[in-house]
């Protein structure tokens, strides 16, 4: 079983120089897609680890309240604890659908222009 794609039939495809991926990293429409991720992907991994922290320190710290029952046999703690694995698929969504719409075109307007050698 072949585990690698095969070469594209262009096999004349433009690889771009040092200089060329220098300029590109310079340049003000890759710095528009490095904020757009940053400003996307930071904010949220620091929410999200905070989240988690005072899971974390409920768990330690505050016994009595997590132990409180909900409905019948599930705590706060179980609760939470499976909020945080809500948590981190909806945050991984958001993000798939944040690059889509925002990254992704911008990434391959890049691409294509440094594969094409202009």
């Amino acid at each position: 079983m072949a585990t690698e794609t095969p070469p594209p039939a262009n096999s004349q495809a433009h690889l771009p120089s040092t200089e060329e991926f220098t300029q590109v990293e310079q340049s003000a429409e890759f710095g528009e897609l490095r904020r757009a991720y940053r400003s996307f992907a930071f904010p949220l991994t620091i929410a999200f680890i905070a989240w988690y922290l005072l899971y974390v320190l409920l768990s330690n710290y505050a016994g009595g309240f997590m132990g409180t029952k909900v409905a019948g046999n599930i705590n706060v703690a179980l609760v939470l604890g499976l909020a945080q694995f809500l948590t981190t698929f909806l945050i991984a969504w958001w993000y798939a659908r944040h690059a889509a719409a925002k990254l992704d075109p911008k990434a391959e307007a890049i691409k294509s222009r440094m594969e094409g050698g202009a």
